[in-house]
């Protein structure tokens, strides 16, 4: 199995001996040893959840890494967080997802509708089984414990990922901008209630920011 370790916070470098990894295309700033190459997109058996974020219609694709030696991935700078799982499953924004294990699998969940007087559904991608990924964040994550006692609520701007026993609902109205008067349009907040964690960067996207 690959072997991912940090070099600073925002690079990435990944051992491998005969092994592969799925980076998020045009990620991959070095390397040395032998390495093969390998585009992937369209949907294609375990990358389907990384090809689309369907909340923007942006397009992602994937590639393969095979070989021997060390690869170094960074994408404009961002922060990186490693995330070891050991067969549970992490929900991920497809922009933050950075790199994971060839033998974790990828896919595409249903996470609810995004305001109902629109009915726009919200997909989340999720990796799921035994390895490590690499998650993105603009500034460093934080990973707030939600329990049973605490319930979560995020800006859906500045989420991340979650993992755990957590359950997921959006709630229409007041967001945090808009108690600011920012933003237009119909606002939401994510809540999560269970047992889990939830990384959530310092900055809020753009393309989101609570509003839709």
């Amino acid at each position: 199995m690959a072997t991912f370790r940090l070099q600073g916070s925002k690079m990435l470098a990944v051992d491998m001996t005969g092994d592969s990894v799925r980076a998020k295309n045009g990620s991959m700033v070095a390397y040395d040893g032998r390495m093969a190459f390998k585009k992937l997109s369209g949907g294609g058996e375990g990358i389907r959840g990384m090809v689309t974020r369907r909340i923007t219609g942006e397009q992602l694709t994937v590639m393969e890494v095979k070989g021997q030696g060390t690869c170094w991935f960074a994408d404009r700078a961002s922060e990186i967080n490693l995330v070891d799982l050991r067969g549970d499953k992490l929900y991920v924004e497809s922009s933050n997802l950075l790199c994971t294990d060839a033998g974790l699998r990828t896919g595409t969940s249903f996470t609810g509708l995004r305001g109902a007087s629109q009915g726009n559904g919200l997909f989340t991608t999720t990796v799921e089984g035994h390895g490590q990924a690499a998650i993105m964040s603009d500034g460093p994550a934080v990973v707030l414990r939600v329990s049973r006692q605490y319930p979560l609520t995020v800006d859906p701007g500045a989420y991340v990922a979650h993992q755990g026993n957590l359950s997921q609902s959006f709630q229409s109205g007041v967001t945090f901008r808009t108690l600011l008067g920012e933003g237009g349009g119909e606002a939401f907040q994510i809540r999560f209630e269970g047992d889990g964690l939830v990384y959530v960067q310092p900055s809020e996207r753009n393309t989101i920011a609570g509003d839709v």
